[in-house]
C-alpha cells in the first residue's frame, strides 16, 4: 500500500515537501502527529489525524503518537485569535491516560517494527532550562524566520496581540521533531494543514541544528460541505469518550451527515477500500431515501470507536425512538443511558411517593408535570386516542398509574401522537 496515494484518492492529502513520497517508497519511516491535550479525551476533530496515522501503519510505516503535555502548557497559536488557559501538570496527566486508552483502540501498539509509539514532550522537556533552549534551539531560528509565519503575523495584526509564550511555540515545536528526528529516527511530521507553518519550522531546525533531512505532510482540514464547523454541534464538541458523548449521539451524529458530506467523510473516517465505497456511493445515487452511506459510516465508525455491542444498543435505540421498538428495550439501558437517549427531550421529575399512592393519567400529565398546558387538553387527546405511557395507548383520562408502571424503577415515558416524546422521572 502506497501512503501518499491512499491519501490522495481518499481526498485527504493537503500538502507534501518535496522528497517526502521518495522516502516513504524506500522502505519503512517513522513519522508522527501531535494531539493536543487539553481535555481527558479526543474528539471527532482529531480523527483525521488518527486516520492518517492508521494509514500510514497499514502502509508498514512506523507511527508516532506524540501527545503535547509540554506544548500543552503554552498553547498552539494557529488558528485563535485569543490565548489558551495554560494547564496544571495534574490535569495534563489525566488527560493523557485518557487519550492513550482512546489510540489504543486504532493503533497497534504490538506488530512488531512498526508498532505504534506515544511519546509525551514534557519528558524531554521538564529538565531544559530557558537559558539551555535560547542557546540550543533559538539561536537556530531567526526571528524574521518567525515572524513570517502566518499564525504570527494574523495575531500581531489584530487586536489581541500575541505573548512571547505564544511566540515561542513555534521553536517548540520545532524542537519535538528535532528530538525525535535525533532520537528516535523520526523523519516525517504529519498534521493538519494549519500546522504546516510549525511543521516546516521542525525540519528546518533538524537541518540548522542537526544536519540532517526532515519531511513534512499536511492533510485537508475537515469541513462541512455547508460552510459551518465539522464535529461541532448545538451541544458542543462529540467526543470519542462514552461518558461525554453517549454512542446513541454518536452514532446519531455520523447518521445525520448530509448527503454531499457523507460522500466524502466515507472516504476519510473509513477504512472501506475504493471499490467498495464506489458501490455504497452508486447504491446512494440510485435510492437517496436509503441513506446508504450515512448508514455504512455511522456503523464503521460507531464499532471501531465504541465496540459492536454499543453500536447495537445504538441502532435499537434509534428504533425504539424513531420505529417500533417495545418499551422493555429501555430495561437494557443504564440510568445514564436513558436520561442521554432521551437528552433535548423534555422531561419533568414526579414525587415517587405520590405516584405510590396512583395517579390519574390526566393528573399524570397536566398537574403532576406539563406535558399539557390544561386537564381539558389532556382529556381530549387522551380520549382520541393520541396519547401513550410507555408506548401503549392510554384507554381513559381516570387510568392510574403507580411505581409498578416505572421503567427501572425510575421513569415513564410520555408520547402525544408519535414523535413527541417527555421523560417522567420519579424521585
Amino acid at each position: 500500500m502506497n501512503f501518499v496515494e491512499e491519501l490522495r484518492w481518499r481526498g485527504m492529502l493537503h500538502d507534501i515537501m518535496p522528497g517526502t513520497e521518495e522516502l516513504l517508497n524506500k522502505g519503512m519511516t517513522s513519522g508522527y502527529i501531535g494531539f493536543d491535550p487539553t481535555a481527558d479525551s479526543l474528539h471527532v476533530g482529531s480523527l483525521a489525524q488518527i486516520m492518517t496515522l492508521i494509514h500510514f501503519q497499514r502502509a508498514g510505516h512506523k507511527p508516532f503518537a506524540l501527545v503535547g503535555g509540554a506544548t500543552g502548557m503554552v498553547g498552539d497559536p494557529s488558528g485563535k485569535s485569543a490565548e489558551r488557559n495554560l494547564l496544571s501538570e495534574d490535569v495534563l496527566a489525566k488527560n493523557l491516560a485518557g487519550i492513550k486508552a482512546q489510540l489504543e483502540k486504532f493503533l497497534d501498539f504490538n506488530s512488531g517494527a512498526n508498532s505504534a509509539q506515544m511519546v509525551n514532550n514534557f519528558d524531554w522537556f521538564k529538565d531544559f532550562t530557558f537559558l539551555d533552549f535560547i542557546r540550543e534551539v533559538g539561536k537556530h531560528i531567526t526571528v524574521n524566520y518567525m515572524m513570517a509565519k502566518d499564525s504570527v503575523k494574523k495575531r500581531l495584526e489584530g487586536e489581541t496581540g500575541m505573548s512571547f509564550t505564544e511566540f515561542t511555540y513555534q521553536l517548540v515545536q520545532g524542537y519535538d521533531f528535532y528530538y525525535l528526528w535525533k532520537h528516535n529516527n523520526c523523519q516525517l511530521q504529519m498534521g493538519g494543514s494549519d500546522q504546516w507553518g510549525n511543521i516546516v519550522t521542525g525540519t528546518e531546525l533538524v537541518r540548522r541544528k542537526g544536519g540532517g533531512e526532515a519531511f513534512a505532510l499536511t492533510t485537508q482540514l475537515i469541513k462541512k460541505a455547508d460552510g459551518s464547523k465539522f464535529g461541532k454541534t448545538e451541544g458542543g464538541n462529540i467526543w470519542l469518550d462514552a461518558e461525554k458523548t453517549s454512542p446513541y449521539k454518536f452514532y446519531q451524529f455520523w447518521l445525520n451527515t448530509s448527503d454531499d458530506d457523507a460522500k466524502s467523510y466515507i472516504r476519510i473516517f473509513t477504512l472501506f477500500d475504493e471499490d467498495t465505497i464506489k458501490g455504497l456511493e452508486a447504491e446512494q445515487d440510485s435510492a437517496p431515501h436509503l441513506r446508504t452511506l450515512q448508514k455504512a459510516l455511522a456503523k464503521d465508525i460507531t464499532i471501531r470507536v465504541h465496540g459492536e455491542a454499543e453500536y447495537e444498543k445504538a441502532i435499537k435505540s434509534s428504533e425504539f425512538l424513531f420505529g417500533n421498538t417495545g418499551i422493555e428495550f429501555l430495561n437494557e439501558l443504564s440510568e445514564a443511558e436513558v436520561i442521554g437517549l432521551f437528552e433535548g427531550v423534555p422531561n419533568f421529575k414526579i414525587s415517587l411517593s405520590d405516584l405510590q399512592a396512583g395517579i390519574s393519567a390526566v393528573d399524570l400529565l397536566a398537574a403532576n408535570t406539563q406535558v399539557f398546558a390544561s386537564k381539558g387538553e389532556a382529556k381530549k387527546m387522551i380520549q382520541g386516542g393520541g396519547v401513550a405511557i410507555n408506548k401503549t395507548k392510554i384507554g381513559a383520562p381516570e387510568d392510574v398509574y403507580n411505581t409498578d408502571s416505572l421503567i427501572g424503577g425510575k421513569f415513564l415515558v410520555a408520547q402525544k401522537g408519535k414523535k413527541n416524546y417527555f421523560l417522567i422521572i420519579a424521585e
